[in-house]
């Protein structure tokens, strides 16, 4: 009985947070991947992307809130998606109009491209801020938890009871929908062909006759629906504020990398890499460890092997090692 309650509290504070946490990472990491693999460049201003992208989720489920819409025990701020990622997808279209196709033109450096993705990172922060405000911000409305810890005592019979949020589940729902569509796309479609096509060899692509100011706007278009859903779910799982995305930056980076940068398979199991090693270092094992041990052994302290404020700290080291050892990740990607 200590080792089933043991197992249903780790799972409680590690598997089902990190699950939801690593499929947020993973679609984060599927924008800055496909970026990097058909524009070659790495996009600082993904993580603002994803704040931007939200808040205008955010904005409009107020609106709809107000109206009295509701979706049942879903969150409203699903109806509000789709507005989202258009208003979104706007945003980076114009961005690309003003900003990058200048340097794509003028066949500049990789590292140009990067210099003027932070410049737009720090215009999008600011403008996420002016709009919304810099505090913590919560839209999250429907059922709560599609099993509360009460429950689950009652029908187990044990002492530790096991929560599952809505909003982990929605995740990891949406998630694998938005993956399954996004692989049928890219190897099913006469557009995502051409996508892929123009990824592998831009010069032979442009020979066979694919536009490449179509494979922009498209790759743009998905990228803002990637971080407006990726965007959305971390804030209602979570919640919203600017800072804390542009602070996600760093675990989708490491993510992407970890996986294979250019690789979509690799990002998406990167996600998850990270999001375990981050929830699970930082996760303090005493209640674990209580059940497991005689009395006598059990320990007084936390036993946590970094404290929850060095979470994403967790990323950097990963980041590093993989790129020391393997810089093409676990998948082979373009090396970085």
């Amino acid at each position: 009985m200590d080792i089933l309650n043991a197992l249903v509290a780790f799972a409680n504070f590690v598997l089902v947070p990190a699950t939801a946490y690593g499929a947020q990472l993973a679609l984060g990491a599927l924008g800055v991947t496909l970026i990097y693999g058909i524009l070659r460049f790495s996009n600082f201003a993904h993580g603002d992307t994803m704040a931007f992208g939200t808040m205008s989720v955010i904005l409009f489920t107020w609106w709809l809130q107000s109206l009295g819409v509701s979706f049942g025990p879903l969150p409203t701020a699903l109806l509000a998606l789709p507005i989202g990622i258009g208003v979104t997808a706007l945003l980076l279209i114009g961005t690309d109009k003003l900003v990058y196709k200048f340097y794509r033109e003028k066949k500049a450096v990789p590292v140009t491209f990067v210099i003027a993705s932070l410049g737009v990172m720090f215009i999008m922060n600011g403008l996420v801020r002016f709009i919304i405000g810099p505090e913590d911000q919560r839209f999250a409305d429907g059922a709560r938890f599609l099993i509360s810890a009460r429950d689950f005592r009652e029908m187990t019979g044990l002492d530790e009871g096991l929560a599952i949020k809505s909003t982990a589940a929605l995740t990891l729902v949406v998630a694998i929908i938005v993956v399954a569509i996004l692989f049928w796309f890219l190897n099913k479609t006469r557009t995502g062909k051409s996508m892929r096509a123009f990824s592998d060899n831009e010069d032979l692509a442009l020979l066979s006759g694919i536009d490449p100011e179509r494979v922009v706007l498209i790759t743009w278009c998905i990228v803002a629906a990637l971080a407006t859903i990726a965007g959305t779910l971390y804030g209602l799982d979570k919640s919203f504020k600017p800072f804390t995305y542009f602070q996600l930056l760093l675990p989708i980076f490491a993510a992407a990398i970890v996986g294979g940068l250019g690789n979509p398979l690799g990002a998406i199991a990167g996600g998850f890499v990270i999001a375990f090693a981050e929830v699970t270092i930082t996760y303090p094992l005493k209640k674990v460890l209580s059940y497991l041990l005689p009395e006598s052994l059990a320990p007084d302290g936390l036993v946590q092997l970094l404290s929850t404020d060095y979470k994403f700290a967790v990323s950097f080291v990963i980041l590093i090692i993989v790129l020391l050892f393997r810089p093409t990740g676990l998948f082979k990607g373009k090396a970085v």
